[in-house]
């Protein structure tokens, strides 16, 4: 059929380097996130498009020097919201449009929140 590919099974991810885990993520096809909101301790929860929650920890990104800095501030942080790709995304300055000053947005990708989450524990 036009316009399909070919579902690619967890070998043909594993010939192509990636470890099992992330093998086993692409060949069940990749999650959309749908809602995501900031938590206390630098942690997010993530809701995805085939109904799992997720918890992400967010510090191993949150480094001097790198471009996730300016998230150490709490305020900053708390201020994540789904972008128009549906990646988590903080604005640095809220005053500033990021689709105009592309450099005043950080995103963390829908697979790598994926990937580095843990599901969350029901309260």
């Amino acid at each position: 059929m036009k316009g399909c590919q070919p579902v690619k099974d967890v070998s043909f991810y594993l010939s192509r380097g990636f470890d099992r885990r992330t093998a086993e993520y692409y060949a069940a096809g990749r999650r959309r996130i749908l809602s995501v909101c900031a938590l206390p301790a630098y942690t997010l929860r993530l809701t995805f498009d085939n109904g799992e929650t997720r918890t992400l920890d967010c510090r191993p990104y949150l480094l001097p020097g790198t471009v996730f800095e300016p998230l150490l501030a709490a305020d900053v942080f708390s201020r994540v919201y789904l972008d128009e790709t549906g990646c988590p995304a903080w604005d640095i300055d809220p005053a500033v449009d990021s689709a105009v000053v592309w450099s005043n947005k950080v995103d963390l990708g829908a697979d790598t929140c994926y990937l580095d989450s843990t599901p969350a524990h029901r309260s």
